[in-house]
């Protein structure tokens, strides 16, 4: 191991879903400073094309994550995909017994479907090539929920399982499968929360650290789970949440 390189991605291909926004357009931009080539892929077009226009070394796509015939074409295209990082996401709060049927077959064809066609096709590019790191993005909602989440929590929790899943069957071909676990982050899909200050700060004091992250902090995780620094880590859950899965609530006991 190469202990002064090991974060770097020189010569690498990262296709990155979902780059327009939020924890795309972080992932798209600390992979391109680890060294990648990134291609910059998302259902907006334009948002790829503005992403991508920051670093020299990207490329962008358009692509619609629900098309899987769309994936495969755009995915097969690629000569080389070493590493694969996921975002695409949707919400509809809503309590679950007032959940309409094309509501929750709208988020799962996103979260979960899509998610799902942009992992398989490019597990088997990385599964032909002998080598290749996949990122899925979960929730800390994969762990926990709240009134109104019950939906996209299901999604996210999907995440991990086929993820997982993912790790087991494409072990013996050197590509390794993992997901990050984030916990509040100011992002476009988070945007509605921030709008509300008591919501917003409920949410703050929730984890250890007292605040939301932005999205620039999820690219860190992301480079260290696409580069050797990882090497011997698959199938795992990396929660970036400031804490929030790990401490008992917001009351401070008397101590």
């Amino acid at each position: 191991m190469n202990y002064e390189s090991m974060f770097r991605l020189d010569n690498r291909v990262a296709l990155v879903v979902g780059a327009a926004s939020g924890i795309g357009a972080a992932a798209a931009e600390g992979l391109s400073a680890a060294g990648a080539t990134v291609i910059c892929a998302d259902a907006n077009g334009l948002g790829a094309e503005a992403i991508a226009s920051r670093f020299p070394n990207a490329t962008p796509v358009t692509l619609d994550v629900t098309d899987a015939e769309a994936v495969a074409t755009a995915v097969a295209q690629l000569k080389r995909i070493d590493v694969l990082v996921s975002t695409p996401a949707i919400n509809v709060r809503k309590p679950l017994l007032q959940y309409t049927n094309a509501e929750f077959e709208k988020v799962l064809r996103v979260n979960l479907e899509g998610n799902f066609n942009v992992a398989q096709a490019v597990g088997r590019v990385m599964q032909a090539q002998g080598s290749g790191s996949i990122i899925l993005l979960s929730s800390i909602r994969s762990v926990t929920v709240e009134p109104g989440q019950a939906v996209y929590a299901a999604t996210k929790a999907g995440i991990v399982q086929l993820a997982r899943g993912l790790a087991s069957e494409l072990g013996p071909y050197n590509v390794r499968v993992n997901c990050i676990a984030p916990g509040v982050v100011e992002t476009p899909l988070t945007q509605p929360i921030k709008s509300k200050p008591e919501w917003y700060q409920a949410y703050a004091n929730k984890n250890a650290l007292g605040r939301w992250a932005n999205a620039s902090e999820m690219a860190g995780p992301v480079v260290f789970l696409a580069s050797d620094a990882s090497s011997y880590v698959t199938g795992a859950v990396l929660f970036v949440d400031g804490g929030w899965t790990a401490i008992d609530g917001r009351f401070q006991p008397p101590v």
